[in-house]
């Protein structure tokens, strides 16, 4: 008999082991069924959460480091943060003056706004005032239309370009350029749409917003705000060059004195990765050992039975070794049916983790499942079944034939 024979002999020699004993079998895979089920569930979420991460995160653009009054994950306290300097329109004239290492610069500033188009009202609507340079900035993709001239932001024209859920909301089926909408009871001619950008990190939409010129929105909300600075790096490599140089032409910018203590933030795309990591890293951790508990708690379930069938085919393995029987051939029998079994256990874990992750994807977090989470699952239950099936199975191998002949 060959190799691929016993492996397929053994395999029908569990599977009917398995239907001979469904209640003794259902309870013996229990412990896998619940580990596959939370590994596959477990790595299915953080991929779906993986996958989302960095489509809302390719928003805030590897290259772009954006000057604020406050850091996206500082350490100090939130007093020091808030009374540190607003930055200015003055501190952003300076900067940019002195700015060398820097593909494109721009000032940003927002607020929420009350927009009205015909008899369609909407409250709190974010609108942020900029220059013509965002687009190149930040990476603004056009849909429809264009985005505003420097002229028209030096000059602070009534324009603006709109985000997707702006134009669903107020223009459904409705071409929206050329059309004049109010925020704050002020004009603008609608002369651009933006792509759609979807949500950052799930929690906001950035499809909601408003863009207008700058100077039209410190006409419109005031100059006592906070800019943020948003510098374009020439590549992604010269980021780093690029942030040393900001921070020293900010510091010189706001008359910081050499030595002195930053009181702004220089934030970038890297500060948000870190973050996520961490906390995926400590999901991940959690999520690992209590795979390992319930498959450690699977394979003794397992080993367990193993060793009762062992004894109860004594008499099967005395004739089989009488009839020339190799030990590897024993041994080889038993390993089969414990991975026959747990790899059962892993499809069935499979089968409930599959619907549970839709479940998941449908009304708490995005999930997906690629095919080698299924391949893990299944290696993990595999390995479960030959630590559970070695030492049954060695014994099995070690029977004297005539001892287990003789075995009532």
């Amino acid at each position: 008999m060959n190799f691929f024979t016993e492996i397929k002999e053994g395999i029908v020699i569990s599977l009917n082991s398995i239907r001979a004993n469904k209640v003794r079998s259902f309870l013996a895979t229990l412990g896998i069924v619940i580990g596959i089920m939370t590994v596959t569930t477990l790595q299915t979420a953080i991929e779906g959460i993986n996958l989302a991460f960095e489509k809302s995160i390719s928003a805030v653009g590897a290259d772009v480091l954006y000057i604020q009054k406050f850091e996206w994950f500082g350490k100090e306290d939130w007093d020091v943060y808030r009374n540190r300097r607003d930055i200015t329109w003055q501190d952003y004239e300076l900067f940019a003056e002195n700015m060398n290492n820097a593909e494109s610069i721009c000032p940003t500033v927002g607020s929420a706004g009350l927009v009205t188009y015909q008899d369609f009202t909407s409250e709190n609507i974010p609108v942020f005032g900029t220059t013509e340079e965002y687009q190149r900035t930040l990476g603004l993709e056009v849909d429809e239309g264009r985005f505003f001239t420097k002229r028209e932001s030096d000059g602070g024209w009534g324009v603006c370009v709109i985000g997707y859920d702006i134009k669903e909301s107020f223009f459904q089926g409705i071409d929206p350029i050329g059309k004049v909408i109010q925020v704050n009871g002020h004009n603008f001619k609608i002369i651009g749409t933006y792509e759609k950008m979807g949500s950052m990190l799930g929690l906001f939409s950035l499809d909601n917003r408003i863009i207008i010129p700058i100077n039209k929105f410190f006409k419109i909300f005031g100059t006592r705000r906070s800019l943020t600075i948003n510098v374009k790096a020439p590549t992604v490599e010269a980021l780093e060059d690029t942030k040393e140089e900001v921070r020293a032409v900010m510091k010189r910018a706001r008359r910081i004195p050499i030595g002195g203590k930053d009181d702004f933030g220089v934030n970038q795309q890297e500060a948000f990765k870190q973050t996520y990591e961490s906390l995926t890293g400590l999901i991940k951790t959690i999520g690992t050992a209590i795979t390992l508990l319930s498959l450690i708690v699977g394979s003794i379930g397992i080993a367990n039975i193993m060793f009762v069938s062992v004894k109860e085919r004594t008499k099967e393995i005395g004739i089989r070794k009488a009839i020339g029987a190799k030990r590897v051939t024993i041994m080889l029998q038993f390993l089969i049916e414990a991975v026959t079994i747990c790899v059962v256990g892993g499809l069935v874990g499979l089968m409930i983790a599959f619907p549970l992750s839709l479940v998941i994807n449908a009304v708490l977090l995005p999930t997906v499942m690629p095919l080698w989470v299924v391949v893990l699952a299944l290696g993990i239950s595999a390995f479960a079944g030959i630590v559970a099936g070695f030492f049954p199975a060695l014994s099995a191998s070690k029977l004297d034939p005539v001892d287990a002949l003789r075995y009532e």
